[in-house]
């Protein structure tokens, strides 16, 4: 089974070229945020630790977390951010392992990992292939705010990881750049995906 992980900035396309590989049979994606949002279920462990950590008025009166709100205190401060990373990551990076488990057990000719913290939190290691997946600053920008994000809000999560590429590049197998036309983007992902497979 081919592993590929998946990493890049805020804004990219990261979720994009992932969906564009698990549109072929047999390639499973895994993805880390969805993961995030089920280990940060109400009264999860991890859930009762953010509340510790940055407090109850997080905790909407249904009982979930307000990871907006969340978000907005973490993207303005590197140690909250680094604080909220220490509390999810190792709750989420197991659930990652046991699907990579499960995909190759089904019979998956691959499976897709999606992670901003792929590289760090040591899944680019069990992968075949790390692709890095970048874009222009300005056409990340712009993607972000198209989401919902206020412009200041945008800049502070993207400020929040600078120097992203230049960590992960040297890891990189692919670098792909998704700056331009959709099409032209979608070619060089399959492309990509062709190299890959070529490979095994």
């Amino acid at each position: 089974m081919l592993r590929i992980g998946i990493t890049g900035p805020i804004g990219c396309g990261k979720s994009t070229v992932a969906r564009w590989l698990g549109d072929r049979a047999g390639v499973d994606v895994i993805d880390a945020d969805h993961e995030a949002r089920l280990v940060l279920a109400p009264e999860t462990a991890a859930v009762e630790a953010i509340y510790a950590r940055f407090g109850g008025a997080l905790r909407r009166p249904n009982g979930e977390l307000d990871r907006g709100a969340l978000g907005r205190i973490v993207f303005a401060d590197t140690k909250a951010l680094r604080d909220l990373e220490a509390i999810v990551h190792p709750a989420v990076r197991p659930r990652i392992l046991a699907a990579m488990e499960r995909a190759e057990r089904s019979g998956a000719r691959a499976v897709v990992v999606e992670a901003i913290k792929l590289v760090e939190g040591g899944l680019a290691a069990i992968c075949d292939e790390t692709w890095l997946v970048t874009c222009a600053p300005t056409v990340q920008r712009e993607r972000v705010i198209a989401r919902g994000a206020t412009p200041d809000d945008a800049d502070r999560r993207i400020a929040a990881q600078a120097g992203l590429v230049e960590r992960v590049r040297p890891a990189a197998t692919r670098v792909l750049d998704t700056s331009g036309p959709a099409v032209d983007a979608r070619s060089r992902v399959a492309a990509a995906w062709d190299a890959a497979m070529s490979r095994r």
